[in-house]
């Protein structure tokens, strides 16, 4: 199953974000490795984010929230808020629940 981690980052994400970008960096490249999180980033413009989407393929989303829950951008207060959807993945070669027409 997908799961789609969405943050809702601080109005001072892009000034407090380097203090904190390697040690996140570091533990959503772990993900990677893995084989839990398949892709991440901000959804804005680069030079004014105020979203972000972590994309994981796991049984469960309880692995999206552990992730929130011990992201250093989310302890030390960069996100404001997250939140964990899960999405039902039905196109593509790495879709969960592929449907194909008749």
């Amino acid at each position: 199953m997908h799961y789609m981690l969405f943050y809702e980052l601080a109005p001072d994400y892009l000034e407090r974000r380097p203090q904190f970008r390697g040690a996140h960096l570091a533990k959503a490249w772990a993900a990677v490795e893995s084989g839990e999180l398949v892709l991440g980033g901000v959804l804005d413009t680069l030079d004014s984010p105020t979203q972000a989407a972590l994309l994981f393929k796991a049984d469960s989303a309880d692995v999206p929230t552990a992730f929130a829950k011990t992201d250093p951008y989310v302890v030390n207060g960069i996100v404001k808020s997250w939140r964990v959807r899960p999405w039902n993945t039905v196109v593509g070669h790495e879709a969960s629940n592929p449907v194909r027409s008749a």
